[in-house]
């Protein structure tokens, strides 16, 4: 054989062994992408669970604060309904920010402050709270990694060749960004 085919023949497998290399790497990126939103989406389900528990429990206690409950359970709704990440996301940030609404309330009653079974889901949603803020972190550097795999040269080229598009990440709320304004 001449030295040009063995030449073609070298270029042709070292090609084919990066872009093999490159298809692996970005299906487990894409994978892992995917375990972190489905962790998320497990702490967002415990919240949700932990929801009706709390409004049952404020209820007895704040009759008068009727829109407070409603938005909360409009807004749990939503979540449970949403099916892609920027709804959930989005569902995510207004859940988050009626259960603002909720404690802030709840703080003008000082028997429903005290009661224990109150005190117990304020605390596993704070945890939760916790978890998911985790959560959402890892997603972020996990799409920003997948991403940032996706759009370089030169696996920019093969991977729009191979369908990886662009994953979202998981963005706060515009009212969460807002500094907040502390009076004593």
């Amino acid at each position: 054989m001449s030295i040009t085919l063995w030449i073609v023949i070298i270029a042709v497998a070292v090609v084919a062994i990066f872009v093999w290399a490159l298809y692996n790497g970005l299906i487990r990126l894409k994978n892992n992408v995917e375990n972190a939103w489905a962790q998320i989406d497990v702490q967002l389900k415990r919240r949700a669970d932990l929801i009706p528990n709390l409004i049952e429990t404020v209820k007895g206690y704040v009759k008068h604060e009727k829109t407070v409950l409603e938005n909360v359970t409009k807004a749990r709704t939503s979540l449970m309904s949403a099916t892609t990440v920027e709804g959930k996301a989005k569902a995510e940030n207004q859940l988050s920010a009626t259960l603002k609404t909720l404690f802030a309330v709840s703080e003008n009653y000082p028997k429903l402050m005290a009661n224990e079974n109150f005190l117990q889901l304020q605390e596993e949603l704070s945890g939760t709270e916790s978890k998911i803020a985790y959560a959402r972190q890892h997603y972020n550097d996990i799409v920003m990694v997948f991403n940032n795999k996706i759009e370089v040269f030169p696996n920019s080229i093969f991977a729009k060749k191979m369908d990886f598009t662009r994953k979202p990440l998981f963005e706060a709320a515009e009212a969460e960004r807002k500094n907040v304004k502390v009076q004593f």
